[in-house]
């Protein structure tokens, strides 16, 4: 589900390097971007993250305006979807904006995104691991709807499960795209895979992609 892009300030020319070093004081807790959230410490763990030099003990280095990729290993237990975002600060410690990762090759569980420093300072970046339990129920819907098998205990886990995400969704940001799916997702006049697919659309994954219930929070060390 998590889109590919990067999302940071415009990228200002310039020939100096921007250092991105390690803090010291611990990771820091940024605001999520959806309600229903919990911190489960260590519960998915995030690994190798990069770049990284002397294991942190330098800052990695970037020209002003320069793209670059940030990237972990990140992974859980069992079979629920995980997903993962990167939190790019500024030199004021500013966060910038929302940027989730992807996995870079299926099955390798190494996910990645591009941010871009966009003025001179010195930057820190967070990657943050969560379970995704949207993207697990749709892939049980899948398997169960089709074959009739609990279709109404289905359809009813997704639509509470709509409710949470719309809940983390800011008027203005086209939270009653997700009401809308819960309110199909309800109709039992409607055939189970009309109810189904609108809970699928592309205006309800871009609303997700955007604002995504996020489980189980865990964040990397801040470099």
């Amino acid at each position: 589900m998590p889109a590919t892009h990067h999302s940071s300030a415009p990228p200002t020319p310039s020939t100096e390097e921007v250092p991105v070093r390690p803090v010291d004081d611990g990771p820091p807790t940024p605001e999520p971007p959806s309600a229903g959230d919990t911190t489960g410490i260590g519960r998915i763990p995030v690994l190798d993250v990069r770049p990284v030099v002397r294991r942190g003990r330098r800052p990695a280095k970037a020209v002003t305006g320069e793209t670059f990729e940030i990237s972990a290993t990140v992974f859980r237990e069992g079979h629920d979807a995980v997903a993962a975002n990167v939190v790019l600060k500024d030199p004021e410690g500013r966060p910038g904006p929302w940027t989730p990762m992807r996995e870079l090759t299926p099955g390798t569980d190494r996910w990645g995104a591009e941010v871009t420093p966009g003025a001179p300072g010195h930057w820190t970046y967070t990657v943050e691991a969560w379970g995704d339990p949207v993207t697990t129920w749709r892939h049980h819907a899948h398997i169960k709807i089709p074959a009739g098998m609990d279709t109404e205990l289905v359809l009813e886990e997704g639509a509470r499960l709509y409710e949470r995400a719309a809940a983390g969704v800011p008027k203005k940001g086209k939270r009653q795209v997700l009401l809308a799916a819960v309110e199909t997702l309800r109709d039992d006049t409607r055939p189970a895979a009309t109810r189904l697919a609108a809970a699928l659309t592309p205006e309800v994954d871009a609303v997700l992609s955007r604002y995504p219930l996020r489980e189980f929070v865990t964040a990397s060390e801040t470099l």
